[in-house]
């Protein structure tokens, strides 16, 4: 018969401990995320992905905070992370990486064709939950992606559309 894993069957590193394994090289960056739920489920997945590191800029929360470790679970805490002023900020410190933004926009590639460089740290900007990525970080990026969709709604939700993302993406880097 098929049972649950339990959890202490699963093995999962410490806080500690994942401060100190190596990381995927992917970093997040959270451009004026409204929803501290949405805030802390990024969170939660980039701890998942063994993520680099997640800015948070301009009206992003930050942790601590209830709301964000409602749904983060603690990975506010394994997870590094920095505030920024604004998204512009943020990228200028990551000028040597790949940046991406996942929006739709007129010519974006689909996830499933996103070619990704091996010798670059990655960056994935999520947007505002109504206004999307800010059109002046969208024309700082090297590609934009956009995750196809098949029924009536025009988006995901931003947490849910970084998770697809980010598996997709530590899959095609750990090909």
């Amino acid at each position: 018969m098929t049972r649950k894993v339990k959890n202490q069957d699963l093995n999962r590193l410490t806080v500690e401990k994942y401060r100190k394994v190596s990381k995927s090289p992917i970093i997040v960056v959270l451009d004026n995320i409204r929803s501290m739920h949405n805030v802390g489920a990024i969170f939660r997945t980039s701890d998942a992905f063994r993520v680099q590191k997640i800015y948070l800029c301009g009206i992003t929360a930050t942790p601590p905070h209830r709301d964000i470790r409602k749904t983060a679970l603690g990975a506010e805490e394994s997870v590094e992370w920095e505030y920024t002023e604004t998204t512009q900020l943020a990228l200028e410190m990551l000028q040597d990486c790949h940046i991406c933004a996942l929006e739709q926009v007129v010519d974006s590639v689909p996830l499933r064709e996103v070619s990704l460089p091996k010798d670059k740290t990655i960056v994935l900007i999520v947007g505002n939950e109504v206004d999307g990525v800010d059109d002046t970080v969208i024309a700082r990026c090297d590609q934009v992606i956009e995750i196809p969709q098949f029924g009536t709604k025009h988006s995901f939700n931003v947490s849910v559309s970084a998770g697809i993302t980010l598996w997709e993406m530590f899959n095609k880097i750990n090909e």
